[in-house]
């Protein structure tokens, strides 16, 4: 986790494969406060690139990415 940020959230998508990975991530993101941080942990490969690319485009930030395999992580605020 990056440094002093304490997540609000935390979901756990490492089992599932694309396009489910970023449509659980885009349906946590919908029930969370504007500011309010997300950790996602998933699978590095096609996971790992396409959820943040999305969650980008979706107008959030991301805060973190740490590639580790089944158990990588990316922080996300919501915008």
């Amino acid at each position: 986790m990056s440094g002093s940020i304490k997540p609000n959230f935390f979901l756990d998508i490492s089992s599932d494969i694309c396009p489910m990975t970023f449509v659980k991530t885009k349906l946590q993101l919908q029930k969370m406060a504007s500011g309010e941080i997300l950790e996602v942990k998933l699978s590095e490969g096609e996971p790992l690139e396409s959820v943040p690319e999305n969650v980008e485009l979706d107008g959030h930030k991301i805060i973190s990415i740490k590639p580790n395999g089944n158990d990588s992580r990316v922080l996300i605020k919501k915008a």
